[in-house]
């Protein structure tokens, strides 16, 4: 590992009091700050003439924006957005600096810090393929793993989800905001339609006009009130069923 025996983790954010970037002890950072409310400590940068840039996400987790830096980071962060563990996430909010072995200062800025409803931790990246980032990336990931361990976290490459589910998670991103559950008691008729498994657009014609209806039914999909697999396109005769209780809202749901 590029890291000096012995030599000890730095964390760079801004501060949410002070309004300014600050330094501090990682291990003190990482119990103090919640990093999932934090500022980001750089921009994502704008590389010309790549198709996607930066831009924001509106996370219906938190009811705020999540700025994110690529196509692949915007993908990862809907997916997180499904998950019922998740409570927070914020685009780069800090900097973590070493010593490599000789005596040098490094740094690196995962793209991603989330947060789980048990108060632990994440740190990640979302590369567009395996190599991207090159060497310093896959020393990032001994050292961010090194870091993460110490206080608890963990770090990750997030690894592109395939064509299919990609775009049937876009689809289910475009009902998260509260305004797609309905008229009052409509989105508990509608899982109540699908108690067993039944074609999407049947479930949907049980309750109603399946023009008010299937809004709801994509929300409660993409809440995971309902399940359907997302490997295969999704389309109106997809098996769909109520989810169990507890049951998590993973990529691969149904």
């Amino acid at each position: 590992m590029d890291v000096a025996v012995g030599a000890g983790f730095e964390a760079v954010f801004v501060d949410p009091l002070l309004g300014q970037v600050v330094q501090q002890r990682w291990a003190d950072a990482a119990v103090a700050m919640a990093f999932e409310e934090l500022d980001p400590v750089s921009a994502f940068p704008v590389v010309p003439g790549r198709r996607w840039g930066p831009g924001l996400w509106w996370s219906a987790t938190t009811g705020r924006h999540v700025v994110s830096g690529s196509h692949a980071m915007r993908m990862q962060l809907m997916v997180l957005d499904r998950d019922p563990q998740v409570v927070g996430m914020a685009g780069r909010p800090v900097r973590v600096l070493w010593r490599d072995g000789r005596g040098r200062e490094r740094s690196w800025v995962p793209q991603l810090f989330v947060r789980y409803v048990d108060g632990s931790g994440m740190l990640a990246d979302c590369p567009s393929h395996a190599e991207a980032g090159g060497q310093r990336a896959r020393t990032a990931v001994a050292v961010m793993a090194e870091a993460c361990a110490q206080v608890g976290f963990v770090y990750r490459r997030l690894e592109r989800l395939d064509e299919v589910v990609e775009a049937n998670v876009k689809w289910l991103a475009g009902y998260r905001h509260p305004r797609y559950r309905g008229r009052t008691g409509l989105l508990e008729k509608v899982v109540e339609a699908y108690q067993r498994p039944r074609p999407l657009i049947e479930g949907a014609s049980v309750v109603g006009d399946p023009i008010e209806v299937l809004p709801v039914v994509f929300r409660a999909l993409w809440g995971g009130r309902l399940t359907a697999p997302l490997d295969v396109p999704l389309h109106e005769r997809v098996l769909t069923r109520a989810a169990w209780e507890g049951a998590g809202v993973g990529v691969g749901a149904g």
